[in-house]
Parts: structure tokens; C-alpha cells; sequence
């Protein structure tokens, strides 16, 4: 068999399994580990799936840019910033991350809420400036331009004085086993900072990221006590979810 057939096979099986183990590929395909490991390898080069100790899971296609990502899922991402905004009670203390789907929270938070949000987001500190009652808190740090967000031990440090009600993460990928991960290691570093400093972490999802994998872990499942994403993603993707205890809010 070529190898380029063999790839197809492995894509194939990712499609229909949400996973590739390994060992039992290479037992399907009558190859050695050490070819299907190479095979991942390179589908991992070329960005079509995620390598993971074992096999591989599927790549998240939300690793591009910032100004990338502002155009996949627009529509998604509204409405999943509208239902997370009804969330935010009077008198909380929020962080909220950067990204694009945390700029469509921050245009549905209701003109008269008084909270007070931080941010290492001069984007969402810029889009709440002129919210009549909320307070706004910037974080510090070196700028990470990919997604606009402050990043680094200046950050982290500012994190650490904070004791927030919410904190509404987003991320690249979403998955039942490997947890809550992204595209950046330091970027990795302050959202885990982010939500070990809130009482409570939601997610923002849009159904392109669910049962994804990134290259680093932010937490794990267990970690999470909130997921909004479209009411239009099946039951059979979200029952993971639900099973670990997570409250799904479904915009």
C-alpha cells in the first residue's frame, strides 16, 4: 500500500472514530507502529490532525490568527457571545479572555449591568470603554499578537491578586479526554492562571473546536464547570460533556 493511501486510511478512520489509536491501526493496516507514528507525524506537520500519546486526535481548525478567526463561525459566535453575556449576574467580578468569540460577549453585555471585568485583552478592554457601569481592569504583560492578548510572568503575577466570580475561557480545542487546549504555551500558562484564580471557568465553543485537541493543555474536563456552544451540535457529541458533571448552556 502507499503511503499516501495509507494517510487517506488513517483520515478516514479519524473521521469516523474521533481517534486513532495506534496499535490498532497499525494492526488494521498489517504495518508496524512505528509506521503509523511516522504517518501521524506527518499529518500532524501538515495540520490535519493532532498528535497524542498513543495515536492521534483531530486538529482544531481554530489555530489560525486573530484576524483569521474573525471570519469562521461568525454567526455561531454571536449568538454563543449573546447566551454567555445572560450569565454575568450584578456585582460579579469577571475575567474575560481575548478572542473572537469573547468579543461577541462583551456587544451583548446589557448597557445597565454594573460588574467589573479584567482582561489581558486590549481588545475587550477597548470594546467595554464605553459601558456606562462597568468597571474595566487591564492586565499587563508582553502582547502575544497571534491572539491579542497579554501573556508572561508580568501577567500571571497580575492574575494571581485577583479572586473572580467567572471566567469565560476560550480556547482552540475541546475534548472529552485530552481537556481544554490551545496553540500557545505561554498563552497555555495564563489561561490556566485565569481559571485557577475564578470560583467558576465556562468556556465559549463554537461546534468547530468540540472534540478537537491543540497542541497545549490549558485543564482538564474536570476542571470545567460551564460550556456554551449551538444548541445545533448533536446530543451523541455533547453527552461527554454532560456526563463529567459540566453545565451546557446552549446558545
Amino acid at each position: 500500500m502507499l503511503t499516501s493511501q495509507r494517510k487517506l486510511i488513517l483520515l478516514d478512520l479519524l473521521k469516523q472514530d474521533g481517534k486513532i489509536v495506534a496499535k490498532s491501526a497499525a494492526a488494521r493496516l498489517d504495518v508496524s507502529e512505528d509506521t503509523i507514528r511516522r504517518d501521524l507525524r506527518e499529518l500532524a506537520g501538515d495540520g490535519l490532525l493532532q498528535r497524542v500519546h498513543g495515536g492521534a486526535l483531530p486538529a482544531s481548525p481554530a489555530m489560525a490568527d486573530f484576524a483569521a478567526r474573525q471570519h469562521i463561525s461568525t454567526d455561531d459566535k454571536s449568538a454563543i457571545g449573546r447566551a454567555a453575556a445572560q450569565l454575568i449576574q450584578p456585582g460579579q467580578v469577571v475575567f474575560i479572555d481575548g478572542g473572537t468569540t469573547s468579543a461577541q460577549l462583551v456587544r451583548h453585555l446589557p448597557p445597565d449591568l454594573r460588574a467589573t471585568v479584567i482582561t489581558h485583552s486590549p481588545s475587550v478592554a477597548v470594546d467595554l470603554s464605553s459601558h456606562p457601569t462597568i468597571e474595566v481592569i487591564m492586565l499587563g504583560g508582553r502582547l502575544f499578537k497571534h491572539s491579542v492578548v497579554g501573556v508572561g510572568s508580568a501577567t500571571v503575577e497580575a492574575i494571581r491578586q485577583v479572586r473572580a466570580d467567572l471566567y469565560f475561557m476560550g480556547v482552540c480545542s475541546v475534548h472529552p479526554e485530552a481537556g481544554l487546549s490551545t496553540g500557545d504555551f505561554e498563552e497555555a500558562g495564563v489561561k490556566r492562571a485565569l481559571s485557577a484564580a475564578a470560583a467558576e471557568t465556562i468556556v465559549l465553543a463554537s461546534p468547530e473546536k468540540l472534540a478537537t485537541a491543540s497542541p497545549y493543555q490549558v485543564i482538564p474536563l474536570d476542571e470545567l464547570s460551564g460550556l456554551v456552544t449551538m444548541a445545533s451540535v448533536p446530543e451523541d457529541v455533547l453527552a461527554p460533556y454532560r456526563a463529567r458533571g459540566i453545565s451546557i448552556h446552549l446558545a
